[in-house]
């Protein structure tokens, strides 16, 4: 394994002069790091910081940066490693930002990253705050026609994309540049002259903190994605929560599973670890091998690390003892967690895989933290900053079951500045004609005070007997039977043949990629019918479909939607009894 250090000898700049925005997002975070052991005090004493300007990329990160030569950031690949060091980020962003500036870009223009992992991501998403520019990272894997389509959604002027990206792409309608890293296309900027501009940075003038400051797609796993725009308040300040709940530290060494196209990226491998001074330690998604990821834990001596429960279950798969591995801190999001990773990690590393809570709408707010006796696999608990409240559908009266709805009358730093329609506009309230964000999930408080996860409103219903069924129940129920490798539950027609638009009830069915050695048959079929038929909420599931691999979106998570729109044959189904109980109303 090779490893680079990228950008050679850097000037180091000066050390610049501190804003009111970084002093008082400094305290903000010093107040978090002081009680980390202490999260009541946390809670209680946390306020988010106020400021009319901020750009998290002056004021906070060259700030840290000046004369710090430590360690920033690793990027982990098969072919080898990339390291570069805060102070030479710093510059180099600097070089960067001069560079798109002298190529026609311009603040409020929105830039598309069609990028793998590597080091000129960080470099280009740097660049691109101190230009006030848009950043709109989107999945390399995407299809030409994707491309195109995301292109005019965000009215992007500008491409900036992997040269194993740009080549399918090379079509697609930009007004403005388009460069390419990694090689050299006709047509495009080769980023490697970046290196050669001597014009430093454009000053970018006082940034308004609630000025839009990049834009994400959501997954799309149940529905079209939409796309979040985000500020320069809402993101870096935000993302003080999840600096909070994963428990990081000055110095350590944070590795996550994440593609910059994810929302999660800028989570987990740029702003909270970056609010902590911590190294990042970044793998993409599509080199989550589990050899390579346990390879990777061992040599970089990470201390904590953050994957989705689909990599979690993969690495438990490949064993997990006779490594050293020093983690301190383990972490899961995107999908719910289950009993068996979490019992299997903490076996064998002695840490608990924590569970925690956020959108691409919104930073973390609720988890798990490194101290208390939360249930691992729960929500956790409300994060400093952060009022939560569930509401029955439909409604704004607080109790003890109901949506996740985060109350705004208390401030919320980390909400999004809204949806963009395709046309640019806005398209929901501001948050700040709001009460309550509705996240569309339920939950339910039990008598400690923590959540437990229900499902998402629209997948949800009830069975004839009025017992509230979640898919998302049944999946954890049917993931601890041995028969089962994977499992994706959604609800479908109770009538297979049910004309577009009937109203009829609705049935839980489970797609199951069964285990090695378990045949995917009728025996294996009503066995899981039976074990997900028992216990309070599942008399739900009536009908299984095994397959050889489920579809998945590009974070990872199960595409239900995907699941949804397959036809129900009963040459490839497997059904419950009738007088189960199984079928339902949409709750």
């Amino acid at each position: 394994m090779t490893s680079q250090t990228v950008g050679g000898p850097s000037p180091v700049p000066e050390v610049p002069a501190l804003s009111t925005g970084h002093t008082a997002f400094r305290a903000a975070r010093d107040l978090l790091l002081r009680h980390a052991q202490d999260p009541r005090r946390a809670r209680a004493e946390f306020a988010w910081p106020r400021f009319e300007h901020f750009n998290w990329a002056v004021d906070w990160f060259d700030v840290i940066a000046a004369e710090n030569r430590a360690t920033a950031l690793r990027v982990l690949t098969p072919e080898g490693d990339q390291e570069a060091d805060f102070a030479t980020l710093s510059a180099r962003s600097d070089q960067v930002a001069g560079w798109l500036a002298e190529l026609g870009v311009r603040r409020g223009d929105a830039v598309l990253l069609l990028l793998d992992n590597g080091v000129e991501v960080w470099e280009v998403l740097l660049a691109l705050m101190k230009l006030r520019a848009v950043a709109v990272p989107v999945f390399t894997t995407l299809d030409p026609d994707e491309v195109q389509e995301r292109l005019r959604r965000s009215r992007a002027r500008h491409l900036v994309a992997s040269a194993s990206a740009a080549g399918p792409v090379g079509g697609a309608e930009v007004p403005g540049v388009r460069v390419v890293t990694g090689g050299e296309l006709p047509g495009w900027e080769p980023y490697e002259r970046s290196r050669m501009h001597s014009g430093g940075c454009p000053a970018p003038g006082p940034t308004p903190a609630d000025e839009v400051m990049s834009c994400f797609f959501t997954s799309g796993s149940t529905a079209r994605p939409k796309l979040v725009a985000h500020t320069h308040r809402s993101y870096p300040v935000g993302h003080l929560t999840g600096m909070f709940w994963a428990g990081f530290r000055p110095g350590d060494v944070h590795l996550n599973v994440s593609s910059p196209g994810w929302a999660k990226h800028p989570w987990s491998s740029f702003f909270a670890p970056w609010n902590a001074e911590a190294t990042i330690v970044s793998v993409d998604t599509r080199h989550a091998d589990p050899e390579f990821l346990l390879d990777a834990l061992e040599r970089t001596r990470a201390t904590t690390f953050c994957a989705p429960p689909s990599i979690w279950r993969a690495l438990v798969r490949a064993g997990l003892t006779g490594r050293d591995i020093v983690l301190r801190e383990a972490m899961s999001v995107g999908e719910p967690l289950t009993q068996d990773i979490v019992t299997a990690v903490r076996d064998a590393w002695g840490v608990s895989v924590r569970n925690g809570y956020g959108q691409s709408e919104v930073t973390a707010m609720t988890g798990v933290l490194p101290v208390g006796t939360d249930d691992p696999r729960s929500l956790g608990r409300p994060l400093p900053g952060c009022e939560i409240v569930l509401c029955p559908v439909g409604t704004e009266t607080p109790g003890e079951e109901g949506e996740v709805c985060l109350d705004l009358t208390a401030g919320a730093a980390g909400l999004m500045h809204g949806y963009l329609d395709d046309d640019g506009q806005r398209i929901e309230p501001a948050p700040a004609s709001l009460r309550l964000y509705r996240t569309g999930d339920l939950a339910r408080r039990e008598s400690d005070g923590s959540l437990t996860f229900i499902g998402r409103i629209k997948d949800v219903f009830r069975a004839e007997d009025g017992t509230l069924v979640a898919p998302a129940a049944l999946e954890a129920a049917l993931l601890e039977h041995p028969a089962v490798h994977e499992v994706g539950v959604v609800t479908v027609p109770a009538t297979p043949d049910a004309p577009a638009g009937a109203t009829t009830p609705l049935v839980a069915k489970a797609h199951v990629v069964p285990a090695a050695g378990w045949n995917a048959g009728p025996v294996t079929a009503q066995a899981l019918l039976r074990h997900a038929s028992g216990g309070a909420g599942m008399a739900g599931l009536s009908v299984v479909e095994f397959a050889d691999e489920l579809p998945r979106t590009e974070s990872g998570k199960i595409y239900r939607e995907a699941l949804r729109a397959q036809l129900r044959s009963p040459l490839v189904e497997f059904t419950a009894p009738v007088g189960s109980g199984a079928a339902g109303a949409h709750d």
